[in-house]
């Protein structure tokens, strides 16, 4: 099984990056504008249109509120295994470190899940700082 790890300094609150990352159903106006498209709420699962037009239904797995951490599952698609999970933690005086983990199978799909997860990033704290 491969497991992606990526995170990044972002310049904003805890409290806004929180919020933002879980509001579920809002993944395409308030957290990646762009590199998501369009998402789709039907109780527990949100389906998602990335910018090149793959479309995935995520199952919300857990959300964690002390610990500012949403979990997910991907329950279509290419993978036979999918784990996500993002969490933000207070980074300095005025700003957050936001980690992504994605554990999947197969383990081919690592290298084109890493980079999708990193354009996502950049997504992410690009909106959230634009924000404030």
């Amino acid at each position: 099984m491969a497991t992606i790890h990526l995170e990044i300094l972002i310049d904003t609150s805890p409290e806004a990056a929180w919020d933002a990352l879980r509001d579920w159903g809002a993944l395409d106006t308030r957290l990646a504008p762009g590199f998501v498209t369009k998402v789709r709420v039907e109780g527990r699962v949100r389906v998602v249109t990335f910018f090149n037009g793959t479309e995935v239904a995520e199952r919300i797995v857990d959300v964690d509120d002390g610990g500012r951490r949403l979990a997910w599952t991907i329950e279509d698609g290419p993978y036979a295994h999918h784990s996500g999970s993002a969490q933000v933690f207070p980074a300095g005086a005025s700003g957050i470190r936001f980690v992504w983990i994605t554990d999947l199978l197969p383990d081919e799909l690592a290298e084109p899940t890493t980079a999708m997860m990193r354009k996502g990033l950049a997504t992410i704290k690009e909106t959230l700082e634009a924000a404030g």
